[in-house]
C-alpha cells in the first residue's frame, strides 16, 4: 500500500459486509440458491429478482421476494392462496441446507481484501463485520476466509440480535460495542447492498458502497471478463446511483480501492465533519 497516515487516524473502525464485499465476487452464493429454492416450490424467479432484497437477513429476503407482486401472483396461481409466514418458514428450511452445502465454494477473498485488512490493522483501525447470513452459514464462511487472510476482529450474523437485522442499525452497533469504539461518527461501514448502506447510515456512520465486486453489479469474474467496457460502465453507473441513493458517502469498485477513501474520511473527521 502506498497510502500512509502521517498521524494517528481519527477513524476508529471499519465495519464490512461479507458476500460481495470481503468474499464471493459478485455475491453469487445466496443469489443462485434463492432461485433454486423458489423453483422447488414451482415458482420461477430470475437472478435479477433474487438480488433485489440482498443485504436483508435470509428469512426477510424470502419474505421480500414473496411480497413482489409478480412473484406473489405466481405463488397464488400455484397454491391457490396468498403466502403466509408458515410458507416463508418452509422455504427457509429448504434454503438453509443448500446454503450450508454451497457457501464454502464462494468464500474466496475478493482481490486485494487481505492486503487492505492488513493495512487497516497496521494503522490501528479496528476491523468489524456483519452479514445477512445466519450464524450457522457465517461460521462456514469464516472457516474458509480466515486462513485466506480475511480475519476481522469481530463478526455478527443476521439472526443473532433480537432487535433484528438490516436496514436497522443493530449489527453495526453490535460491532461498536464489541470493538469498544467510543464514537459511531468515527466508524466506516462498507457494503455492496442498499440495506447495508442504510444500516450504516442508521447507525450514524460514514458509508462506502461497493459496486463492481458486489451484488448491485452482479457479475461473476467470468462474466466480468466477457463483458464489454460499455456494459461494465452501465452496470457500475446504475449500482453507484442506487448505493448513493441509499446514503453512501462514497462508492468504490472494490475493497481494494478503500485506503484512499479511508484517508479522505479521516481528513474530514479531523476537520470536524460528521456523517
Amino acid at each position: 500500500m502506498n497510502v500512509h497516515f502521517e498521524n494517528k487516524p481519527a477513524v476508529q473502525a471499519a465495519i464490512f459486509d461479507w458476500a460481495g464485499t470481503l468474499v464471493d465476487f459478485g455475491s453469487l452464493a445466496p443469489t443462485q440458491i434463492f432461485v433454486e429454492v423458489f423453483a422447488q416450490f414451482g415458482i420461477q424467479i430470475s437472478l435479477e429478482q433474487a438480488r433485489g432484497p440482498m443485504g436483508l437477513s435470509k428469512w426477510q429476503h424470502i419474505s421480500a421476494l414473496l411480497a413482489e407482486p409478480a412473484i406473489q401472483q405466481q405463488w397464488q396461481d400455484k397454491v391457490g392462496n396468498p403466502s403466509t409466514n408458515a410458507d416463508i418458514d418452509a422455504m427457509y428450511r429448504r434454503f438453509m441446507p443448500l446454503q450450508l452445502t454451497r457457501v464454502g465454494d464462494y468464500s474466496a477473498p475478493i482481490a486485494g481484501v487481505p492486503e487492505v485488512l492488513t493495512w487497516l490493522r497496521n494503522a490501528g483501525i479496528k476491523i468489524g463485520s456483519c452479514s445477512g447470513y445466519p450464524r450457522e452459514v457465517l461460521n462456514v464462511v469464516l472457516a474458509n476466509a480466515i486462513p485466506a487472510g480475511v480475519s476481522p476482529d469481530y463478526a455478527v450474523a443476521g439472526d443473532e440480535l433480537p432487535a433484528g437485522g438490516r436496514p436497522g442499525p443493530y449489527m453495526a452497533l453490535a460491532n461498536v460495542l464489541a470493538l469498544a469504539v467510543s464514537d459511531v461518527r468515527q466508524c466506516i461501514k462498507i457494503d455492496d447492498t442498499t440495506p447495508g448502506i442504510e444500516e450504516g447510515r442508521n447507525a450514524g456512520m460514514w458509508c462506502v458502497g461497493v459496486t463492481v465486486s458486489g451484488n448491485e453489479v452482479g457479475y461473476s469474474l467470468a462474466e466480468m471478463a466477457g463483458a464489454t467496457p460499455e456494459q461494465i460502465a452501465r452496470r457500475k453507473a446504475i449500482a453507484s446511483e442506487r448505493l448513493l441513493g441509499a446514503g453512501a458517502h462514497y462508492v468504490i469498485d472494490s475493497v481494494a480501492d478503500l485506503p484512499e477513501i479511508v484517508m479522505a474520511i479521516d481528513a474530514r473527521i479531523k476537520a470536524g465533519e460528521t456523517p
